[in-house]
């Protein structure tokens, strides 16, 4: 049996245990890479755990419970993630979503989106930073809301623009030094931070217009987009804000008062 295009590399995935975030870690176990899943839950790090190995038969998968916005637990993540004292690839997928008219926004739930979301990413790539060496990728987890505006969204907006801000920085700083770093801007995709959208018809509705592609997205989706960016096939490619999203970038943020009309 050939080896696996990532065999021997090592990987953190944040927000690991669910959503894109598992659907990436999926990516990496299946071409052969060791996977360190973080994330608050631990039961839910468990069962990803379980069913990768069980479908791969992969025995190289770790865990570190913690949060993203504690950078005391994005040290210990990374420590464990960082076998043999390198990091090849991480992942900052962990997120959280905000929806409130902008001057009703609580101080607390900026704090908090912020926090998750932009701090989070910082962290990681932060300690990540430390232990790559050429040839180690960097890629977040961003949204359409960071390309296109988002009524009622302005807080989740900021943060993934945010994002997709240090992601160019960093790329042009750590260039220098071999590694690189991308971001991957989702559309709306089948997850259960988006499940409240994907139900209510007039709002998927609208989302569906702004389409090209008229669907909504899968979490594969996003996870080979992202297994391409950090892996050897892209390997003179940083600096890059990718667009998932089957073209919605292209047109307008999508009407979400349907979605505030009840509340």
């Amino acid at each position: 049996m050939p080896e696996q295009a990532l065999s021997n590399l090592n990987v953190l995935v944040t927000g690991g245990g669910s959503g894109i975030g598992l659907a990436c870690a999926e990516a990496f176990v299946k071409d052969g890479a060791n996977v360190t899943l973080m994330g608050r839950r631990m039961d839910r790090l468990e069962s990803a755990k379980s069913s990768m190995a069980d479908r791969y038969a992969a025995d190289s998968i770790e865990l570190a419970q913690g949060d993203v916005a504690n950078e005391a637990d994005v040290v210990r993540a990374i420590e464990i993630a960082s076998r043999n004292q390198h990091l090849d690839i991480v992942v900052a997928s962990a997120g959280r979503g905000a929806l409130a008219p902008f001057a009703s926004t609580d101080s607390q739930d900026w704090n908090d989106v912020m926090a998750t979301n932009l701090n989070g990413t910082f962290f990681t790539f932060k300690h990540a930073a430390r232990h790559m060496k050429t040839g180690g990728a960097m890629c977040a987890i961003s949204s359409i809301a960071g390309v296109r505006t988002h009524r009622l969204m302005s807080t989740y907006c900021v943060s993934k623009a945010g994002i997709d801000m240090l992601v160019r920085n960093l790329a042009d700083e750590l260039g220098e030094q071999g590694i690189r770093v991308n971001s991957v801007c989702p559309g709306l995709v089948e997850t259960e931070l988006a499940s409240a959208l994907l139900g209510t018809p007039p709002v998927l509705e609208d989302y569906l217009n702004c389409m090209p592609i008229r669907r909504h997205g899968s979490v594969e989706d996003i996870a080979q987009a992202v297994r391409f960016l950090c892996g050897p096939e892209s390997s003179w490619i940083t600096g890059v804000v990718l667009s998932v999203d089957g073209g919605h970038h292209l047109r307008r943020g999508p009407d979400l008062t349907p979605f505030m009309a009840p509340a």
